[in-house]
């Protein structure tokens, strides 16, 4: 090695490793995102939000109508996690589409 070639740090040389066992299984790097792309996102993302402080009112005044009954409870809280849970996979799907520029 000569004295002026500088030594890569552990993380250097792994990210190295992974960009080249990317490139053999086909997998294609992350371009730049176009403005558009970043102001879809950005749309994408306060979408989800206001759904999701949606869903958590609605569930607030759900639990409150309960009266404490705690198989209605029980079966409130799996359907708002549930809920939840399908705003964000959605949101996730609708980024990586954008992403890769079909949406």
């Amino acid at each position: 090695m000569s004295d002026e070639t500088p030594l890569k740090s552990a993380y250097e040389l792994a990210m190295e490793r992974l960009r080249a066992r990317d490139r053999e299984e086909g997998v294609e790097e992350e371009r730049p995102l176009t403005e558009t792309q970043k102001e879809q996102i950005t749309r994408l993302r306060q979408d989800a939000e206001a759904k999701r402080a949606e869903g958590e009112i609605l569930h607030r005044k759900n639990v409150q109508a309960t009266g404490g009954d705690p198989e209605k409870l029980r079966e409130l809280e799996e359907r708002y996690r549930v809920d939840r849970a399908r705003i964000d996979s959605r949101l996730e799907s609708a980024i990586a589409r954008v992403r890769r520029g079909e949406g």
